[in-house]
C-alpha cells in the first residue's frame, strides 16, 4: 500500500517519539494495513490488544481483558474494591513482558469502554512507573469513533456515570492526562467515487443533504430479488434477521448439504469461535470468506463473495466470477498467548490454541456488527432497524460502489443515529492535529528523555525513605546496621546524583538546541560519555558498596516483609541502573538503548534473590538459630506473634550471657517471672546443651562456673519407655509436648529409638520424600514446602534423621 502523508506522519510518531497516538480515519483508510506494518516494522516491544475475542484474532493480538486480567465488572476509579479485581496475581512472564514494554497498541478503540482504560492505565502503573499515565508506556490508538460504540449496559452506566461523562475511552481519566496526539487518516483506499465519498462524509458527520439523500436513495429497490450469480449480501442489524435470511435461502436449495466440523484444540474460548463449529453447507449455496488466503497464491481475502459449486470431504470449490474459481480447504485461527523468548529476551507469540474449520460463511445475509473491517462489491442494505451510534455509515461504507448498493428501505434521518459528543471530539481532533515540527520537536523530546532517564535516580528515592520511615517506627524491635547505610545512600548517593542529572538535563537541552538529532550530534555524545562514567562510578561507591553492609533482624513479621520489599526493590533497581550504565558506556542510541533495558529488566528478573543473612550480632549464630526457631515454632502452635514468647532484644541478649539458671534469666531485658515460669525450662535447656556441646562458659550470679548438663531428656525417655505417650509425659512434667518430642527425638539421633516410634510411618516416609527431593535453605523453606501437615520440630528431627542417615 502507498504510504501517504498521514500514514508516514503517523509511523514516524510511534517509531521516533514516545508520543501516545489515536490513529483514525474512515472506513477503508488502511488502518489495519498500518497496524501490520508497525508489527512487522518496528523496533520498539510491543503487544497488540482488542475489546473483542474476533478482533483479538483478526489482529492477531489478544483480549484486553486476558492479558490485564481485567474483570468484566465495571472498573471504579480509585476505589479500594476494585483493587482485587485490577491487581490479581500476575504470572512472572507476564510482569516481566508489561516491565519490558515500549509500545501497546489498542485496536478497534471505538468499542472500548473509558472504565476499561483506567483499568489498562492500573496495570501498567502497578508494574511500569506509578507516576506516569499507562506507566509511562507509548499508546496507538486504532478505531474510528463513527463505527461501532462500546456496549455499555443500564446497570452498569447507573455506577460509571458517576465517574465519566460518556462511556467513550476519551472520557477515561488516564486519556485526559496522557496528551494524546491524533491523526486522522483522509485517502480513502476503498471507494474511487469522489460523489459517493461525500456522501459517506455526510453520513458519517450527520449533516446528510437533502440532494446526497435523493441520490442515496435513488438505490431504493424495496422488491429487489438478486438472481444467485448476481453475488448480493444482505447487511442487516439483529443476528436473527441474518440468520432467518441465510436459513432460508439454505432450505430452498435442493442440493446435498455437508457439515464440516470445526477441530479446536488447547485453549480456545468459545465466544471467539471465527466460524460455525458445525458449518452446514450446500452446492449452490451464496457464501463468503472470512480469512484471507494463507498460500501464497492469495487467492481469497476477507469478504470475498461466491457460489459453491462443489463440495468433498475437504475440498470445497467456490466460483466467484465467470472465471474465477477457488478450491478451498481448512484453515486454522490461532488463539496466541505472548511469552518471553529465553535465548532472544523477545516477546513472543505461543499459540495456546488452534480452531480449524473451512473459511466459509453463509453470505446472503451478515449484521453490520459483523461487516466491520469488510469490502463488499455488491450489498442488500436494510438499515431500517439501525438502533445504535454508526450502524448506517458502517454498512454502506463496506461498499466499493454507490452502484453496487441496494437499499431494501430508504435512508431517513432516524437511521443515521449519530452521537454528538463524538462529533464533538472529532471536531476537537481535526483542530489540533500535529504535524512534521511537532514531529520533529516531539523525536527531539524523546531522545533527551531517554538519556536522562538512564541517569534518573528517583526511583530510588520512595523505598529508600520508607525504609528510614520503617527504621524510626520500629526502631526497638530492630536490630542491625539499619539507619547509617540507608542515610549514607540517600544523602550521599541518590539526592547528590539526582542534582546532578537536573543540571546536565538542562546542560543537554542547551546543547540540543541547534541539534535536530542528538544522538547524532558528537559534542551530545563526548558529554554523555562522561557522564556515564561519572554516574558509574558514583552508583557504585555512593549506593551498591553502602547497601552490602546493610543488615537487620526483627520479631515483627509484617516490618520484616516491607524491609525485603523495599529492599529488593532497591536491589533490583540498582542491578538495571548498573547494566544499563555499562551497556551505553561507548555511545547514546535510541535502538540500542530500548533493546538494552528490556535486557537488562528481564535479566535481574530471573536471578534469584539471595536471602539476606539475619543480623545476628553474636557468634553465637547457631545458639542464636536455634532460641529462634524455638521461639517460632511456639508461636505458631500458640497462635501469637513471636515477640510475645521472648523479643528480639532479649534473644540477643541471651545469646550473649548465656544465662544458665532462671535466676539469671529473669535478668534478661523483658524475661520476666511469668516468661520464665511458662518457658525457661525449654529456653535454658537449649542454652546449657549449646554451651556443653561447644565447651563454653556461662555466668552465674557474676562467678563463671562449668554448665553440667541436665538429664531431662532421660526423665522424658524414662517416662517414655514405662508406655506414657508425648501428650502424657508433656502434662505430667508441665512442658510443652514440642519440648518432650524434641527430648526423645535426640534419642532417635542418638539410635535409642527407633523414629517410628514418634512419628507416624507414613509421616516418616513423606517427609523424607520431601526432604529428598526438593531444594532448600534452612528449616523455614522446608517448612514453606511441606506446608501445615508438619511441625518445625518433627521436620527438624526429620531434616537431622535423614543427614545422618
Amino acid at each position: 500500500m502507498e504510504i501517504n502523508k498521514e500514514l508516514d506522519l503517523a509511523f514516524n510518531f510511534i517509531e521516533k517519539t514516545n508520543r501516545n497516538l489515536f490513529l483514525t480515519g474512515k472506513a477503508g483508510t488502511g488502518k489495519t494495513t498500518f497496524l501490520h506494518k508497525i508489527k512487522a516494522t518496528s523496533m520498539k516491544r510491543m503487544i497488540v490488544v482488542a475489546p473483542t475475542g474476533v478482533a483479538a484474532i483478526n489482529a492477531k493480538g489478544v483480549t484486553i481483558h486476558s492479558f490485564f486480567q481485567l474483570s468484566f465488572d465495571p472498573f471504579i476509579p480509585n476505589a479500594n474494591e476494585q483493587k482485587a479485581t485490577t491487581q490479581r496475581k500476575f504470572s512472572k512472564t507476564k510482569i516481566d513482558i508489561i516491565k519490558s514494554l515500549d509500545l501497546v497498541i489498542i485496536d478497534e478503540i471505538s468499542m472500548v469502554r473509558a472504565d476499561v482504560l483506567d483499568g489498562i492505565d492500573a496495570v501498567l502503573r502497578r508494574y511500569k512507573d506509578r507516576t506516569k499515565p499507562f506507566g509511562g508506556v507509548q499508546l496507538l490508538l486504532i478505531g474510528d469513533l463513527q463505527q461501532l460504540s462500546p456496549v455499555v449496559r443500564p446497570n452498569e452506566w447507573q455506577l460509571l456515570k458517576n465517574y465519566y461523562q460518556t462511556a467513550y475511552f476519551f472520557s477515561s481519566i488516564a486519556y485526559q492526562k496522557a496528551a494524546i496526539l491524533a491523526i486522522e487518516l483522509k485517502h480513502i483506499y476503498r471507494q474511487q467515487n469522489q460523489a459517493f465519498i461525500a456522501i459517506l462524509n455526510e453520513i458519517r458527520n450527520n449533516a446528510l443533504s437533502k440532494a446526497s439523500a435523493e441520490i442515496l436513495n435513488k438505490q431504493y429497490q424495496p422488491n429487489f430479488h438478486p438472481k444467485k450469480e448476481d453475488g448480493y449480501i444482505t447487511l442487516t442489524t439483529h443476528n436473527n434477521r441474518a440468520d432467518a435470511i441465510n436459513q432460508k435461502q439454505l432450505d430452498s436449495l435442493d442440493t446435498h448439504e455437508r457439515t464440516y466440523v470445526a477441530e479446536i484444540s488447547g485453549d480456545f474460548n468459545e465466544k471467539a469461535y471465527p466460524n460455525s463449529e458445525n458449518l452446514v453447507l450446500k452446492e449452490g449455496a451464496q457464501v463468503m470468506f472470512i480469512k484471507n488466503d494463507s498460500s501464497i497464491e492469495k487467492r481469497y481475502y476477507n469478504g470475498k463473495i461466491g457460489t459453491i459449486v462443489h463440495l468433498d470431504d475437504e475440498v470445497i470449490t467456490v466460483q466467484c466470477s465467470d472465471d474465477d474459481f477457488i478450491e478451498t480447504t481448512y484453515e486454522t485461527w490461532e488463539n496466541i498467548k505472548y511469552t518471553l523468548n529465553k535465548e532472544t529476551k523477545e516477546i513472543s507469540n505461543t499459540i495456546e490454541g488452534t480452531y480449524t474449520q473451512i473459511p466459509l460463511r453463509l453470505a446472503w445475509a451478515i449484521t453490520i456488527h459483523k461487516s466491520q473491517g469488510l469490502t463488499f462489491d455488491k450489498a442488500i442494505i436494510d438499515a431500517e432497524a439501525s438502533f445504535a451510534h454508526g450502524q448506517t455509515y458502517v454498512a454502506l461504507s463496506r461498499c466499493k460502489t454507490l452502484e453496487g448498493i441496494v437499499l431494501k428501505t430508504p435512508i431517513k434521518a432516524a437511521s443515521i443515529i449519530s452521537d454528538t459528543t463524538v462529533n464533538t471530539f472529532t471536531e476537537q481532533l481535526e483542530e489540533n492535529e500535529p504535524d512534521e515540527a511537532e514531529l520533529k520537536a516531539s523525536k527531539k523530546t524523546f531522545q533527551l528523555d531517554l538519556i536522562s532517564e538512564i541517569f534518573d535516580y528517583n526511583p530510588f528515592l520512595y523505598p529508600v525513605k520508607r525504609l528510614i520511615d520503617l527504621y524510626y517506627k520500629n526502631k526497638n524491635s530492630l536490630t542491625g546496621n539499619i539507619l547509617q547505610p540507608l542515610e549514607t545512600i540517600k544523602d550521599k548517593g541518590i539526592i547528590p546524583l539526582m542534582k546532578v542529572n537536573t543540571k546536565f538535563k538542562s546542560q543537554l537541552a542547551s546543547l540540543a538546541k541547534n541539534s535536530e538529532n542528538p544522538e547524532q550530534d558528537a559534542t551530545i555524545q563526548a558529554r554523555f560519555k562522561k557522564a556515564v562514567e561519572y554516574f558509574t562510578a558514583q552508583t557504585k561507591q555512593h549506593i551498591a558498596e553502602v547497601l552490602s553492609t546493610f543488615t537487620f533482624a526483627t520479631d515483627n513479621q509484617a516490618v520484616s516483609k516491607d524491609i525485603e520489599k523495599q529492599l529488593k526493590a532497591i536491589e533490583e533497581k540498582l542491578a538495571v541502573k548498573i547494566k544499563i550504565l555499562e551497556g551505553v558506556s561507548d555511545q547514546f542510541s535510541t535502538e540500542n538503548y530500548l533493546k538494552l533495558r528490556a535486557n537488562a529488566i528481564l535479566e535481574v528478573s530471573e536471578v534469584k534473590v539471595i536471602k539476606r543473612p539475619v543480623a545476628t550480632s553474636t557468634s553465637h549464630e547457631e545458639l542464636f538459630e536455634d532460641l529462634r526457631l524455638f521461639r517460632l515454632s511456639v508461636s505458631n502452635s500458640e497462635n501469637v506473634p513471636p515477640f510475645q514468647i521472648f523479643t528480639q532484644k532479649s534473644l540477643f541478649e541471651m545469646c550473649e550471657l548465656l544465662p544458665s539458671t532462671p535466676k539469671q534469666l529473669k535478668k534478661i531485658h523483658g524475661m520476666g517471672k511469668v516468661r520464665v515460669e511458662k518457658y525457661g525450662e525449654e529456653i535454658l535447656e537449649i542454652i546449657n546443651d549449646y554451651v556443653t556441646q561447644n565447651n563454653l562458659s556461662s555466668m552465674k550470679d557474676d562467678v563463671i562456673i562449668k554448665v553440667e548438663k541436665k538429664n531431662t531428656k532421660e526423665t522424658s525417655l524414662d517416662f517414655f519407655k514405662e508406655g506414657f505417650s508425648i501428650e502424657e509425659i508433656a502434662e505430667k512434667r508441665a512442658l510443652a509436648a514440642s519440648t518432650i518430642f524434641g527430648h526423645l527425638g535426640h534419642y532417635v539421633l542418638e539410635g535409642v529409638l527407633e523414629i517410628t516410634e514418634i512419628l507416624a510411618e507414613e509421616k516418616v516416609t513423606k517427609g523424607l520424600e520431601i526432604i529428598k527431593n526438593n531444594t532448600f535453605e534452612g528449616l523455614n523453606e522446608l517448612k514453606e514446602i511441606a506446608g501445615t501437615n508438619f511441625s518445625y520440630n518433627e521436620l527438624r528431627i526429620l531434616l537431622k534423621y535423614s543427614e545422618k542417615k
